[in-house]
């Protein structure tokens, strides 16, 4: 079969999973072991000579300023000196949980033209060390290593909610993402507990497949009623969200894959029977505000982004073999499933790494790891495709690739993401209330918890004049108590706004 030259492909991956925090391990440590273990993996004495770019994924901690300052400021850089890759430029991502397959559609493309000969892609986050650093106030002054300029940055910068957003608790996914999920149950008319025992198994099944991955956090089986069952040590963080249904950020972990070309490849007369073929990957946005959405249970941007990539690669879902969906929050997964088409529940499974609530969330890396593993279960399996999704912000930024076994018949070509987002943009969106005061009717909800219990509540609603509403309840017991006890979605109430908060009281 004559594949075509300019097709791009991966050809290394690695990972790495500490379970013991050590301050003297740091993250260019870490990127190391994980970039090494990618070229180890490839086996090609002449790789180091030929990686002409390293490409980073933005740690988490860059999203704020004081913590981010103790990393370093130019990882690439640091680790392209340490493998000795001395003319390699570097770039690095933005933050968000779809970067790494960003990068992997970027940088495919990049290649493709002949613009990039060969691309180290890798991130890590060492969390567990560093929240435990912050905490003891063990010293972590060698993190940070030299200065240096900050790398090119690909993708576009941009905060992900707005004012009013900041304001009632909705810049925190442990609160947005049971607003998505409360939404989707209510379209679905199931009962608070059917979706409960659904969302559990969801789970479950997720960290079944952890349980067999040597690389995840926790690599043991949860049952069902053992995720789903409130009990001290698995509380709700947000309703409905039992403690085991959220990510698990505190983790340390690196990974990394290695790209090139077809034609490079057979250049350095590499073992084809290794490779694998991206046959196609795009980026697409939702609109960007959560509170300017029509609903809170759909994801237009994942419907399109899913057919293009189907469409340009060729592959159906029932073709589809292998899958990765974003899983920060059960709501992710059951959005991005409904949008493509496949059920959560589906036999050949949501996941190859276990999910990141039990093979662990590393930040903005999670994906990364799915895309290594994803190379790793479909060189084993032999032959198939897999699906990666990733999901940034919240439900917001989508990036999706179609990974193969086999060569596509015809060149790379990029699929034409700027023309599908400006559907997306072209779409309705709700306009927010100038004025919040007077009645609302719940379109969703949530209650947030603390150590101690429910903290308070918080709504998204319209006002009779179809406005979109943003607010939070009281604090008290009976109130709190009453939103988790019964479904109040399309119950009316009354907003009054009190220092710059909309309080929305039944």
């Amino acid at each position: 079969m004559n594949i075509p030259d300019n097709t791009p492909i991966i050809i290394g991956a690695g990972q790495q999973t500490w379970h013991s925090t050590d301050v003297t391990r740091t993250p260019l440590d870490a990127l190391c072991s994980a970039a090494e273990a990618a070229i180890a993996d490839v086996g090609h004495s002449g790789l180091t000579s030929a990686i002409d770019t390293v490409a980073m994924v933005r740690f988490i901690a860059d999203a704020t300023p004081s913590i981010g300052a103790l990393l370093p400021r130019n990882p690439g850089r640091q680790l392209s000196h340490r493998l000795g890759l001395a003319d390699a430029t570097i770039f690095q991502a933005t933050i968000g949980g779809n970067t790494p397959q960003y990068l992997v559609n970027h940088f495919a493309g990049t290649l493709a033209r002949g613009e990039h000969s060969v691309v180290l892609l890798t991130g890590a986050e060492l969390l567990a060390t560093l929240f435990s650093a912050l905490r003891t106030g063990e010293d972590i002054s060698a993190w940070s290593g030299e200065t240096e300029t900050e790398p090119t940055t690909v993708g576009q910068e941009r905060e992900g909610h707005n004012a009013l957003e900041m304001a009632h608790g909705l810049y925190e996914p442990i609160n947005t993402y049971p607003l998505f999920e409360n939404s989707l149950r209510h379209h679905l008319g199931t009962s608070q507990e059917h979706h409960a025992a659904h969302i559990a198994e969801v789970c479950s099944r997720m960290s079944r497949v952890a349980a067999s991955n040597p690389g995840a956090w926790k690599p043991h089986f949860q049952s069902a009623e053992e995720i789903g069952t409130v009990v001290q040590n698995n509380r709700y963080i947000g309703y409905p969200y039992t403690r085991a249904m959220n990510p698990v950020l505190a983790v340390d972990m690196a990974a990394a894959v290695i790209m090139t070309t077809a034609g490079k490849a057979r250049q350095m007369g590499l073992d084809q029977s290794t490779w694998i073929y991206l046959r196609a990957g795009t980026d697409v946005n939702d609109i960007w505000h959560v509170s300017e959405r029509p609903n809170l249970h759909t994801s237009p941007a994942i419907k399109a982004a899913w057919e293009s990539v189907s469409a340009r690669a060729g592959i159906a879902l029932d073709e589809i073999s292998s899958f990765d969906i974003y899983s920060c929050f059960p709501s992710a997964v059951q959005v991005a499933c409904s949008e493509i088409g496949l059920s959560p529940l589906d036999n050949r499974g949501i996941t190859v790494t276990g999910g990141m609530p039990f093979f662990g969330g590393p930040g903005n890396n999670y994906s990364l790891h799915a895309i290594a593993q994803m190379i790793v279960s479909l060189r084993d399996a032999g032959n198939g495709h897999g699906l990666v999704t990733a999901n940034g912000l919240y439900l917001t930024k989508h990036s999706l690739g179609i990974y193969s076994t086999e060569p596509p018949m015809s060149d790379w070509q990029d699929i034409d993401r700027h023309a599908i987002q400006e559907r997306i943009d072209a779409t309705p969106r709700m306009s927010l209330a100038p004025d919040p005061s007077g009645p609302a009717t719940i379109e969703t909800y949530t209650v947030s918890f603390g150590r101690e219990g429910p903290t308070r509540g918080i709504i998204i609603g319209r006002n009779p004049a179809g406005e979109r509403i943003v607010a939070n309840t009281g604090t008290d017991a009976d109130t709190l108590s009453q939103l988790i006890a019964q479904d109040p979605i399309g119950h009316s109430g009354n907003v009054r706004v009190e220092d710059g908060i909309n309080l929305f009281e039944m």
